[in-house]
């Protein structure tokens, strides 16, 4: 139902600060703010890692951004629900503020095991942004416009990750560590009121009881893998933690299949995947995350450990990556009704199969220039595809499904991300170390060699996402196209 203080015109128009504006937009200004700060949060925050260990002379500084991520672990397969059954407005409401109380907290914290702590209340809100946020948007915009809702949502989702190294650098480097938190709190706050103000609250009247034995086993099952995925690299993966926390969250994986295929109101609704085009831009999607945040974790302990950047100039090394994205993402958005994801997708990820194969060629003295180009052109090629992946993903879902398949579609892209870092960090992991700059010619020559073959499977990545794109049928998406003009 519509909020008391939301004064409409008709069904699609809503007064702003004494303008007109279509509610769409209303949702997605709140949600591409919400999905900024929640992902220029957790890169921001890993650039600052090495100085808040020896801030709290603590050998556990990692757990800051593991503490985060199984956190988010545990509230992403909820969200989908928690919306349905409570309102969308109310529940993402809640993830605005548990994330930016938990930003103010984590910037007070005193001591390493405050941090971990603010950080995981940080995560609650962090996990349900995205799938409640997703669901709100693409109830928003037709299906004829999800190209376009799509572009929206790929510029919080590709320019933070390569704002966040510059920024956080900065903020490091010439301020305070806590300013890399107290950044948050005005624009989650600005963004809480505007969204208080101005969102309608839905629901659906077909959510269900409470899949207590589903909300569980899916945290328990994500948590343990993203835990063994995440400690791998650094604790070996034959060690005893490694392997019983991955032996078990797989076992908790099987039980949380047969658990949501045999309840009637699942958590997560595990049926939804016996839509074709649903399924496969979800194949799609966790092969492409993975290459793409993978080289995005690489690249700066390249530039940093070998080239001996510091975290700033790292950064700005990287960010023309976003740049690319962007500009593709515009275009790609206006072509999207003529070509059809497809081809987009396919040809987005093959272009970019082959831009990624040339930074396996590159060695120690490889220009700063030539390496910023070569990510603006992958940055540019992959925009081609990601716009199409996400407008296409939601084209047979019917709107009531929308919350549940959000909660699939980000856990999914959850494991993707961890995935994908866990092996090129495994990788580069066996050549040298991931936190000290290698010693000696021979050391640097072969920790240069891990970075080759990280970047390969970044390649691989790009090419198996490539081949699954060209299964999906544009027929399928016909409902998010217009018809080709006359």
């Amino acid at each position: 139902m519509s909020a008391p203080t939301l004064a409409l015109h008709h069904d699609d128009q809503v007064r702003v600060l004494g303008r007109t504006m279509a509610y769409k937009y209303v949702v997605a200004i709140v949600y591409i703010t919400a999905l900024f700060l929640d992902i220029l949060d957790t890169t921001i925050v890993n650039v600052a890692i090495p100085q808040l260990g020896r801030q709290f002379q603590s050998e556990n500084a990692e757990w800051i951004v593991l503490g985060y991520t199984l956190s988010l672990a545990v509230w992403i397969p909820a969200a989908g629900w928690l919306g349905d059954r409570f309102g969308t407005k109310r529940v993402f409401l809640f993830a605005l503020g548990s994330f930016t109380m938990g930003s103010l907290l984590c910037a007070s914290a005193q001591s390493m095991g405050q941090l971990i702590a603010f950080r995981a209340l940080q995560g609650v809100g962090g996990g349900m942004l995205t799938p409640v946020g997703i669901a709100m948007l693409f109830r928003a915009f037709p299906p004829i416009e999800r190209a376009r809702a799509a572009t929206i949502i790929m510029v919080p989702a590709l320019v933070a990750p390569a704002l966040g190294p510059v920024l956080g650098g900065l903020l490091v480097t010439y301020a305070d560590w806590r300013w890399i938190f107290i950044v948050n709190v005005p624009v989650g706050i600005v963004a809480f009121w505007f969204g208080f103000r101005f969102l309608r609250e839905h629901s659906e009247p077909s959510a269900g009881g409470f899949d207590a034995r589903g909300f569980v086993l899916s945290g328990l099952a994500l948590g343990l893998i993203i835990f063994a995925l995440s400690e791998g690299p650094r604790l070996g993966w034959s060690s005893t933690p490694v392997i019983a926390t991955a032996v078990i969250g797989v076992v908790c994986a099987g039980m949380l299949v047969w658990v949501e295929l045999t309840q009637r109101w699942p958590m997560l609704d595990l049926r939804l995947l016996g839509n074709r085009i649903f399924r496969q831009c979800n194949v799609v999607s966790i092969l492409s995350i993975a290459g793409f945040l993978g080289l995005t974790f690489v690249m700066p302990l390249y530039l940093q450990l070998l080239r001996g950047l510091d975290a700033f100039h790292s950064g700005l090394t990287t960010f023309p990556q976003a740049l690319g994205v962007m500009c593709s993402s515009l275009i790609a958005g206006r072509m999207y009704s003529r070509i059809g994801p497809r081809r987009l997708m396919a040809g987005g990820f093959f272009a970019a199969a082959v831009t990624i194969s040339m930074f396996t060629r590159i060695g120690l003295d490889t220009n700063l220039r030539l390496i910023s180009a070569m990510m603006l052109l992958r940055g540019f090629c992959m925009g081609f595809a990601f716009v199409p992946m996400q407008a296409a993903s939601y084209a047979t879902i019917a709107p009531a499904d929308n919350g549940r398949a959000a909660s699939i579609f980000s856990t999914q892209r959850q494991v993707g991300v961890s995935f994908g870092v866990a092996v090129m960090a495994s990788i580069l992991a066996s050549f040298m170390s991931l936190s000290q700059p290698p010693q000696g010619e021979a050391a640097i020559q072969r920790a240069l060699t891990g970075y080759h073959y990280a970047f390969g499977v970044a390649v691989l990545f790009a090419l198996a996402a490539a081949v699954a794109a060209l299964f999906i049928r544009d027929s399928e998406a016909a409902s998010t196209m217009v018809a080709k003009a006359r």
